[in-house]
């Protein structure tokens, strides 16, 4: 973008954060906390949320310390740790294709509670969602800047209206009707596992070169973002569950909150609320597709995946990037758990935001007070979140640190192998 009334504002920047937050967060882990934290579901937002400031804090102090957007693996290539950003950026890939993979699974769920085909129609539209959305990146089609903050007011209003149905009713013994009161270590346990919920304000931090005044911009949009989508969270979770009861939330999660609408307005307010999740979803599918595939292609440039992954299509676009990223995460929609795929997410991005803290912490940029914590918490979280995992889902854990291993390990010796095989090519 060539002149300054082109590039990203506050208002464009701020709904870019809010909307990679809410664009699927919410509506496809309210069941999964709820079902962990019973009636202090609203508290493991605000940990979790509390975290996502550190990090988020992180995240721009290094944007504006290094005045160059990309993100970790960006970062941690300035500092001259090209393995461990190579290592870091496979992980990050990893969780966004476990996100769009909830997000898919959540889009087919929602519309399936209206149109109600039978237990094969939510997979099936999972499938064929991912594929709509590998189709129109490989075109180039982008959401236009005007079309997001629209959608993102949108599903303020929707979710802010909903909540507030709910919290008008006030009947606190909704908040744990049918669920067991663990207390508030329950509240810890669920703000690790639904972590993703927070993913997507580093969006911003990687568009830096088209975000006007960035330096400003960039700290206050996505700060003040994360606050406001803490205080929806928040809401959210109160008057869900004092609309419907906690008991319906968890047998319902994977559309809870169309339940509540329909609850609150009745058929109107279960087409509005489906409406909201579809486009939330949908939105959110195309931002992480487009953002994933661009990532996996800096990762190629630098030498930290097999050179096919850099072929671009006639439109510019990373083709072969997105047609294995969103094929991928069609799988797992199509195969998956609801509350497996949002915690196995939660840990890629836990991982991450410990380590981008701890670079922040390290290069003293911004409030090591800040940075500091949230190393110390991304990290205590991660190994939390891993605890659960080995105790509920060990096999899901296996196969995520199976992955996850093989980032650290397995992918320099990959790319030996391809490097190694194409020198032969050469020579030959």
């Amino acid at each position: 973008m060539s002149s300054k009334e082109e590039k990203l504002g506050f208002n464009g920047a701020w709904s870019m954060a809010v909307g990679g937050m809410i664009g699927g967060g919410i509506f496809s882990t309210l069941g999964v906390v709820v079902s962990i934290a019973g009636p202090w579901a609203w508290l493991s937002f605000l940990v979790a949320g509390l975290i996502a400031l550190a990090a988020g804090y992180s995240y721009s102090e290094l944007s504006n310390y290094y005045a160059k957007g990309g993100g970790a693996f960006t970062y941690l290539r300035k500092i001259d740790a090209p393995g461990v950003a190579g290592s870091l950026a496979w992980i990050l890939t990893v969780g966004y294709i476990l996100t769009n993979a909830v997000y898919a699974f959540t889009f087919g769920q929602y519309l399936a509670h209206v149109v109600d085909l039978g237990s094969w129609f939510p997979r099936v539209t999972a499938l064929a969602v991912m594929c709509l959305f590998i189709g129109l990146n490989l075109r180039g089609v982008s959401e236009a800047a005007e079309v997001e903050i629209f959608m993102v007011w949108f599903k303020l209003v929707v979710l802010v209206g909903l909540a507030g149905w709910g919290i008008a009713q006030w009947n606190p013994p909704l908040l744990s009707r049918g669920v067991p009161d663990a207390g508030v270590s329950a509240a810890l346990f669920g703000a690790v596992s639904v972590f993703m919920a927070y993913e997507g304000f580093q969006l911003v931090t990687y568009d830096y070169d088209v975000i006007d005044n960035p330096r400003k911009t960039i700290h206050r949009s996505l700060l003040s973002a994360i606050v406001v989508v803490i205080a929806v969270y928040m809401l959210v979770a109160v008057g869900t569950a004092m609309l419907i009861g906690a008991d319906q939330v968890v047998l319902h999660k994977e559309v809870a909150l169309a339940i509540a609408g329909e609850k609150a307005l009745g058929v109107t307010g279960l087409v509005i609320v489906t409406i909201a999740a579809a486009f939330s979803t949908g939105s959110a599918i195309n931002a992480t597709l487009f953002a994933t595939a661009r990532l996996a292609r800096s990762v190629t440039r630098g030498g930290q995946l097999p050179a096919a992954l850099d072929h671009e299509n006639t439109a510019g676009v990373p083709d072969r990037a997105v047609i294995a990223l969103g094929l991928t995460a069609a799988v797992f929609a199509a195969l998956g758990d609801l509350t497996a795929l949002v915690e196995e997410a939660s840990l890629a991005f836990l991982v991450t935001f410990t380590v981008v803290c701890s670079l922040a912490f390290y290069q003293g940029a911004g409030l090591r007070l800040i940075t500091g914590f949230g190393a110390v918490s991304a990290s205590a979280a991660a190994i939390a979140l891993i605890v659960r995992l080995f105790q509920t889902k060990p096999t899901g854990l296996a196969l995520l640190a199976g992955l996850l291993l093989f980032a650290v390990f397995g992918r320099p010796l990959l790319l030996r192998r391809v490097r190694t095989l194409k020198d032969n090519g050469d020579d030959d």
